[in-house]
């Protein structure tokens, strides 16, 4: 009963965080990017920063904010998201290109 009641929970979660996403989609807007960043800020060193497109139908349970993850979870998120994934861009900028462009 726990795991049901736990995968009722993220699901509502997951129709949480993809509220805008759906309001895209009704509008038909197929091709929606989901972003996130991580690094220590231009004084500090490199930035990296990902984009990924996901099926409209696509659930993985768990995914959020990536700085709310352990490290095991984003291994195995990773992996999830690598399988259902339209498309993923991931860069990494150092913070002598982060100076040059502000």
């Amino acid at each position: 009963m726990k795991k049901a009641e736990r995968e009722a929970m993220l699901l509502d979660l997951w129709h949480k965080m993809n509220q805008y996403e759906d309001e895209l989609r009704a509008q038909g807007i197929s091709r929606i990017a989901g972003t996130d960043e991580a690094g220590r800020g231009p004084l500090a060193g490199p930035v990296t920063a990902a984009a990924v497109i996901l099926p409209a139908d696509c659930f993985i349970p768990g995914l959020k904010d990536s700085k709310q993850l352990s490290e095991k979870q984003r291994l195995r998120l990773e992996e999830q998201i690598r399988a259902q994934a339209m498309a993923i861009s991931c860069v990494s900028i150092s913070s002598q290109r982060i100076d040059e462009i502000n």
